[in-house]
């Protein structure tokens, strides 16, 4: 893996906040140990009860929908503001407990 590579939970998504827009990215699986199908993104939202409005709604309210990088827990609907460099992400990542700092 890659220094630019994150590893989290399916009900983590990272939102970045660009020019007024939200962008949801779309990770790529990790491990599939249960073979379950790919969710599309509207599905994944839809599957906890949410969606990417309401999640952006919630993200707004942190830090006035600053720009940079944000991570919504869609399972149990908490929204955090990581800040506006990759590694600001990673190192919110460790804060909640996903990932350490030298996985090896």
């Amino acid at each position: 893996m890659s220094n630019n590579t994150l590893v989290y939970p399916v009900y983590y998504r990272l939102v970045v906040r660009r020019h007024k827009t939200w962008h949801f990215t779309k990770g790529e699986p990790f491990i599939n140990l249960f073979n379950a199908p790919w969710l599309e993104q509207e599905d994944l939202f839809s599957a906890f009860d949410t969606s990417m409005k309401k999640v952006a709604n919630q993200l707004r309210l942190i830090n006035n929908g600053k720009e940079g990088f944000y991570i919504a827990d869609i399972k149990d609907k908490k929204y955090y503001y990581c800040g506006t460099e990759w590694k600001d992400v990673k190192n919110k990542l460790l804060e909640l407990g996903i990932g350490r700092d030298d996985p090896m």
